[in-house]
């Protein structure tokens, strides 16, 4: 493989982690992590197709996996139906989330995740932290999320017109069972594909030996698709994808226990599911001035605690649902590509709470939300050494309270990123983004139908973000930075009991340092972040954060694989956190507690035995060295004596086989 490849190979991270200070795929930078399938150096295409689709170096189980390599990116929970995301140190529902383009509105529960997703059902993920391009869609206050899942024309080999995977995995930490099979194929122009996935097993353990409350697995997951495409390139496609999670988790599904707290169960049944729908048309035969894409699409999360037999006796139900499209077109000019259109949303979220007891409460509340956004983005080469991303776009919004009181908005948001390469070595690059946020649902499980809203309505919420990064090539090295800083004004903090215009003032400010370099059959990256975050003007703690930000500090990284002349892979991956001693005392408006470091190490296998040819095996050691630590981002670690965080599992093995035909 060529010095080249090798390079390109480590800016994807030879994945699923990118390093930050690539372009993106469109040409313009704006600073985006892309996780992909992996590109191992020494594996032709063909084997890249046969031996690794879902086994990604990672080979991530959830989301905390899926971002292992990116020092930017914290993953709370230790249980995936809790997990959120943080970029930058600003939570996922700052930012705008797709899955293959269809808007995702998961504000539900504070103790829940907000996205649920299984990344065996992906091929990639993109991430634009902090500044993102106006055809990212509406309401990136601190960026952009995009999940894109598998087609058949993925998996599919040249030549072949049906085809199937089967995936078998085993975790001896909870004794977790997983089996996963894929169908897929084209007839003419018509084009399909199946997964279903079903992932089963009992509490695991921590560091410590002692089992995580409510940490069982019993996971659903599935996918499917169906194309049809015209010989001139006319491509209409339908999809269907849905994630079940159904396991009782901790009564707060985010934390351990909350000392002398409420009396409650130490867990409840949680039943989560959620759903994506999606029309598409699209061409693969397109012109200078015909590129579209049109977009019909629903997405929906419902959450439901029945705890008619325990001593809360009481069931609730949440549920966000968006019905969303767009309609755009991407015009090649001579100058460069301006992509156009308009997207749309109707949110609603509503909640059914009864009390069983006493005078059998039943309360049903409900907001709903509706924009229309016009989006223009432009991406040209401004020089021979330069590109530069541009773009604004302008939503309007109509908002309707629990109260039916009805609200009105519209702003407008703009974007510039560009990069400049001093050198055929050193480049450097900025961008600057002003985002008009509007009005938010509030979440479904604090939604209460008595709330008076104001008659001046609730403010409008908006963001500004700026980073300035570079790169340099030492050779075969590269070496990159990255300082980054967002604003986010009048976020909404709605209460059940002090009502539903409540808001603060979100800041994160940090950076980035990385060196890596890959060379034939194998890379090395590592990367270091500092991201301080505040509320208010002062440190931000994990329970005002809700929805909103978490307390961070500092992260080191490493990531690193070989593959030897026989075709073993071998690689691992180290994450230290360090101690963070910036925290808030809420109750003295002092400095709070320090947040223990810790240290965790992975380290894996994989092996595709030339005898055997579309077989592949591989055997992880995950938190090598037994450390009983919780996740920087999970709840309540600064509430040292009132919470007990949800630790993370501890040492454990994992094993797969996947076979395919």
């Amino acid at each position: 493989m060529k010095k080249s490849h090798a390079l390109a190979c480590l800016a994807v991270g030879l994945a699923p982690a990118a390093a930050v200070g690539q372009s993106n795929e469109d040409g313009a930078f704006l600073g985006t992590i892309v996780l992909t399938m992996p590109t191992v150096p020494g594996l032709e295409e063909d084997e890249i197709s046969v031996t690794s689709e879902g086994l990604a170096l990672s080979n991530p189980a959830d989301l905390s996996e899926m971002f292992v390599a990116e020092p930017t990116i914290s993953v709370g929970s230790s249980i995936p139906m809790s997990q959120k995301v943080y970029v930058n140190g600003i939570e996922e529902n700052n930012l705008a989330i797709t899955i293959d383009g269809a808007r995702q509105n998961n504000r539900v529960f504070h103790h829940n995740t907000t996205t649920l997703i299984d990344p065996a059902l992906l091929k990639s993920a993109r991430i634009d932290p902090g500044v993102a391009p106006a055809d990212a869609g509406p309401g990136a206050l601190g960026g952009a999320l995009a999940y894109e899942t598998k087609d058949a024309a993925d998996l599919l080999l040249p030549g072949q017109n049906f085809g199937g995977r089967y995936k078998f995995e085993y975790d001896s930490n909870g004794d977790i069972f997983s089996n996963g099979i894929t169908l897929y194929g084209r007839e003419g122009g018509f084009e399909y594909l199946g997964f279903f996935k079903v992932a089963q097993g009992g509490l695991r353990e921590d560091g410590n030996g002692i089992n995580i409350v409510g940490s069982g697995t019993d996971l659903l997951s599935g996918l499917g698709k169906i194309a049809y495409e015209t010989e001139s390139g006319d491509r209409v496609e339908l999809s269907y994808e849905r994630v079940i999670d159904d396991e009782s988790r901790p009564y707060r599904a985010n934390i351990g226990a909350i000392v002398g707290g409420r009396p409650v169960p130490p867990t409840r049944p949680y039943e989560l599911d959620r759903t994506n729908i999606i029309l598409s048309y699209s061409t693969t035969s397109p012109t200078a001035m015909w590129d579209p894409t049109f977009r019909l699409a629903y997405s929906g999360t419902e959450l439901f605690n029945d705890e008619s037999k325990l001593s809360t006796a009481q069931t609730i139900r949440g549920e966000t649902t968006s019905l969303n499209g767009e309609i755009s077109n991407r015009f090649q000019l001579g100058w460069g590509e301006l992509n156009a259109g308009l997207d749309f949303y109707s949110d609603k979220g509503d909640m059914d709470y009864m009390d069983l007891a006493g005078g059998g409460l039943d309360e049903f509340s409900e907001e709903k939300l509706s924009s229309i956004g016009v989006f223009a983005q432009v991406r040209m080469d401004a020089g021979p050494r330069s590109r530069l991303s541009f773009g604004a776009r302008a939503d309007f919004q109509n908002f309707e309270g629990t109260d039916g009181s009805e609200q009105s908005e519209s702003g407008v948001s703009g974007n510039i990123s560009g990069e400049f390469d001093v050198t055929d070595r050193f480049t450097v690059s900025a961008g600057y983004s002003h985002v008009w946020g509007g009005l938010e649902l509030a979440e479904n499980y604090i939604l209460n139908s008595g709330w008076t809203y104001p008659t001046e309505g609730i403010t409008p919420t908006t963001a500004d973000n700026i980073y300035l990064a570079a790169n340099y090539a030492i050779g075969a090295w590269i070496v990159d930075g990255k300082v980054f800083a967002t604003d986010i004004d009048d976020a909404r903090a709605a209460s059940y009991s002090v009502g539903p215009a409540e808001s603060v003032d979100v800041a994160s400010r940090g950076f980035e340092l990385g060196i890596g370099t890959a060379w034939e059959g194998g890379f090395f990256r590592a990367g270091f972040a500092r991201i301080d975050t505040d509320i208010n003007g002062r440190p931000a703690d994990s329970y005002t954060g809700n929805y909103l930000t978490m307390p961070m500090g500092d992260f080191l990284k490493f990531q690193v694989a070989h593959r030897l002349d026989n075709g073993l892979l071998l690689g691992g991956d180290v994450e230290v956190a360090f101690d963070f001693k910036d925290t808030y005392d809420s109750t003295t408006g002092g400095r709070g507690p320090v947040i223990d470091g810790y240290t965790v190490a992975n380290a894996f296998m994989e092996y595709s035995p030339s005898q055997v040819k579309n077989l592949t095996l591989r055997a992880e050691v995950n938190n090598i060295f037994d450390e009983n630590y919780a996740s920087r981002a999970t709840y309540g670690q600064e509430f040292v004596g009132e919470v007990e965080p949800l630790f993370e599992p501890g040492r454990s093995i994992r094993l797969s086989a996947e076979i395919v035909f």
